[in-house]
């Protein structure tokens, strides 16, 4: 091969579509897959280098499996493999439904597609392998799947890695921890929200730069450091409400 090629495998994010364009800019070949992947025909249009659109059916591993083989098969290769699945809920009477889908989505599914991946590149020689992950799975929380579906992830990879250099092979894991986005948005905190194309930004040159595990932002770094600090007791007190739920309470005490 030679010019770069990428699969990004859960394209249709909005921060998967950044790192694409980006990619793009830079003049790398892309093969982006999709649940639907028509809908990303404007998208794919719209970029500078050759793509590919492909679809992804996560729940159904053999299926995951086969794709990865034919995409690798009509690119002759890949440089890079970007994993962005997930699936994230919450529901205090905690049913068993959304936790299995979280179980099937971030465990099963993902497990499916970075490890044909790796397959794919210990047969090629080389690569890197990346996943959008996030420093949730630090530590158990209210999200119970989630949490510990993204530990999962954490030590898959990990795992992966140790195993390339076990077979010494010229492959690459990169451990993409995200900080709690969601939660930052669902309070309103602009000191801990990044635009999207920053966060592309930030993952691309960690990438690039051939790192183990990166924290995206960088800020979020003192947040991780902090999480595994706190004991227990501190730890579970805290309390997963927006601004102006906790200005209602406060302003309820008052009374």
């Amino acid at each position: 091969m030679t010019q770069a090629t990428a699969i990004i495998v859960g394209a249709s994010s909005l921060l998967s579509r950044e790192i694409a364009k980006q990619l793009a800019a830079q003049g790398v070949e892309l093969a982006l897959l999709a649940q639907d992947p028509d809908s990303l025909q404007e998208f794919a249009d719209s970029l500078p280098t050759q793509v590919h659109l492909f679809p992804l059916q996560i729940v159904e591993p053999q299926t995951i499996i086969s794709t990865l083989e034919d995409v690798w098969q009509q690119l002759g290769g890949a440089h890079l493999v970007l994993v962005n699945t997930g699936l994230n809920s919450y529901d205090p009477q905690l049913p068993w439904g959304p936790e299995q889908d979280i179980i099937t989505v971030n465990v099963q599914g993902f497990s499916a597609v970075c490890n044909t991946a790796f397959r794919l590149f210990r047969e090629q020689g080389y690569g890197q392998l990346a996943a959008v992950n996030s420093i949730a799975g630090l530590r158990g929380g209210p999200s119970v799947a989630y949490h510990a579906s993204k530990a999962f992830a954490t030590n898959y990879l990990e795992g992966l890695s140790m195993h390339a250099q076990r077979l010494k092979l010229p492959i690459t894991i990169t451990d993409i921890q995200l900080g709690l986005l969601d939660k930052a948005a669902m309070q309103q905190s602009r000191l801990w929200l990044s635009p999207p194309d920053e966060v592309a930004r930030q993952i691309i040159k960690a990438m690039q730069g051939g790192k183990r595990r990166v924290y995206v932002t960088k800020r979020w770094r003192l947040v991780a450091w902090l999480t595994k600090l706190l004991p227990e007791f501190v730890y579970n007190t805290r309390h997963w409400r927006t601004k102006a739920e906790r200005l209602a309470a406060k302003a309820e005490g008052k009374k």
